[in-house]
């Protein structure tokens, strides 16, 4: 495993980072989900992404049983605040900041958090608010660094124009070889302000790990065949699409790699992105993710890539 700068923080984390969104405390039995932390472990992932609104609170519930056994030090371990929690209480007001930190730390069982983030931006705080708040949680020691996810160049710029305030040190945008849209403005923009990547969905929800085949039902157990999971998945789920990624899996055979771990290395060949979230409902997918770290491809291969995937690439 491969790690990486965090930013301007101090945060080393590794490249592959395992996610908690619609699998733990939630869809998997936690033996399972245990099994797939463990995992992560023992392939040297160090870092572990989460949010208070995942399975309403239970995620972080899970993780904190599962890490409070674990040396604090020895992983990276982020949540975000923002999307309405049971109860009504939503946002990024300075009272939720204080609440909703306050309530993850009791979930996850620790006394901080190394990367608190805005799940989005609050359209009705003003941002001043959001930011002194924030401001305090990392002054108070429960928070070690702050970062977002979703929000556009402009509202990042204003951030960062604020005086007196803690600087963001991460953006968490959605990443893949199918959705690019943030190489236009939001990677340049975080790049020149000491701010690094930390993508969600690099395999499209799935999509790319190719085990969609077009014209054929999805597999049994897969996020595709869940109700439960799979309202995200329309922007992908389109055979061009499908027929596009299958076009990459003659490009990975001769890498020795499998189309997931591909599309893995291609989001890590962007220098401004320190980790790829990725899900996992085994530990077999944990291992076979993390071994997309250290990979280098080659202009040739890039070439070919983009070749394969003409006409379905968003933005």
């Amino acid at each position: 495993m491969k790690f990486r700068r965090l930013g301007s923080s101090d945060l080393e984390v590794s490249e592959i980072s395992l996610g908690s969104w619609l699998t733990y405390g939630g869809n998997i039995r936690g033996d399972q989900a245990r099994a797939c932390v463990e995992k992560a472990f023992e392939v040297g992932i160090n870092f572990i992404d989460t949010a208070n609104v995942y399975a309403h609170g239970r995620a972080e519930e899970f993780l904190g049983d599962v890490l409070k056994g674990r040396e604090r030090g020895s992983y990276i371990l982020a949540t975000k605040l923002y999307f309405e929690m049971p109860g009504g209480d939503r946002g990024l007001s300075r009272e939720q900041v204080h609440k909703q930190i306050d309530a993850s730390l009791r979930r996850l069982q620790t006394e901080y958090v190394d990367l608190y983030q805005c799940h989005r931006y609050d359209e009705d705080t003003p941002l001043e608010e959001t930011m002194e708040a924030l401001s305090e949680v990392v002054r108070a020691g429960k928070a070690r660094s702050i970062g977002f996810s979703e929000w556009s160049s402009e509202q990042i710029q204003a951030a960062l124009d604020l005086p007196g305030v803690e600087k963001f040190v991460s953006s968490q945008p959605q990443y893949s070889l199918l959705w690019r849209e943030p190489e236009e403005e939001v990677i340049p923009l975080c790049a020149a302000n000491g701010i690094s990547q930390i993508v969600w969905s690099p395999l499209a929800q799935g999509v790319l790990t190719g085990k969609y085949k077009p014209g054929q039902a999805p597999p049994e157990g897969s996020r595709a065949a869940s109700q439960d999971s799979n309202g995200t998945m329309g922007r992908f789920f389109r055979a061009a699409t499908l027929e596009a990624v299958q076009r990459l899996r003659p490009i990975a055979d001769a890498l020795g790699l499998s189309i997931a771990q591909l599309s893995l290395a291609w989001v890590l060949r962007e220098p401004n992105v320190a980790a790829a979230i990725v899900g996992a409902t085994r530990p077999e997918q944990v291992e076979a993710n993390a071994a997309a770290s250290g990979v280098t491809l080659t202009e040739g291969t890039l070439e070919a890539i983009d070749d394969a995937l003409t006409g379905a690439v968003a933005a």
